[in-house]
């Protein structure tokens, strides 16, 4: 009898923790969403400092909220450990990155690879960039050295822009590749259109907080922003890949 009333208490304590998450997760909704009904909110989960959740957005960015939703937090939670300060909260957002990215099929982008790469990096990229054509330049260097490089899109100037109607031409080109190289070589693209993914980039860019090109994802979802040398560039994206 005493076997069957620890079980009983032990799963009455498990429903009422169930219990408690779901109403924590409705407060902090409907806190959110009274500010911003649209609030892109992808989960709620408790965090690691008790008694604070974590909500995750699309895109990546994370919040922290009480569980009664009275108090919401935006910035860095750290961990110290081992003398260390851990920042979770970039660990979350790279998580959200990666994952997001990894969705996109390499078919849905334009590819520098080397033979045997050793990483990628993912490149929201505007042919009318300078830092990107400067960084263009150097994706020979970045193959050498083992990195893929992916490209997606992101017009700068928006959509209907001609940075936008370049990369769609870009993106229907038989030959992706060399009409990226002449892109980037500040040379007129002959104007090809078709079904193409710049628009769906360009948001998923914004999603991500990119305000500026290029904006470089690493494997593991750490976002570079701006241009970096091609051998620091290879370092950091052979570090992330570990």
């Amino acid at each position: 009898m005493r076997v069957i009333r620890l079980f009983a208490a032990a799963t009455l304590g498990a429903v009422s923790t169930v219990a408690l998450a779901a109403d924590a997760d409705k407060a902090i909704r409907d806190s959110l969403q009274s500010i911003q009904p649209d609030m892109p909110i992808e989960a709620i989960a408790e965090s690691p400092m008790n008694g604070v959740y974590q909500v995750q957005l699309k895109g990546g960015r994370q919040l922290y909220a009480s569980a009664d939703g009275q108090f919401v937090i935006q910035g860095y939670m750290f961990q110290f450990k081992d003398g260390q300060a851990v920042n979770l909260t970039e660990q979350a957002q790279s998580r959200s990155v990666a994952k997001l990215i990894d969705a996109v099929p390499t078919s849905d982008m334009v590819v520098f690879a080397p033979e045997k790469p050793k990483t990628h990096i993912t490149v929201f990229t505007d042919t009318d960039c300078g830092y990107c054509q400067k960084l263009h330049s150097e994706v020979p260097e970045l193959n050498r050295l083992g990195i893929e490089v992916r490209y997606m899109a992101f017009p700068r100037q928006g959509m209907g822009s001609h940075g936008a109607n370049t990369l769609a031409s870009v993106w229907c080109s038989k030959d992706r590749q060399a009409a990226m190289n002449k892109a980037k070589a500040r040379e007129e693209v002959p104007v090809v259109q078709c079904d193409n993914p710049v628009a769906a980039q360009y948001a998923m860019g914004q999603q991500i907080g990119v305000q500026g090109t290029p904006a470089i994802i690493l494997a593991d979802g750490q976002v570079i922003p701006g241009y970096q040398p091609a051998p620091q560039l290879a370092e950091l994206a052979l570090k992330a890949s570990k």
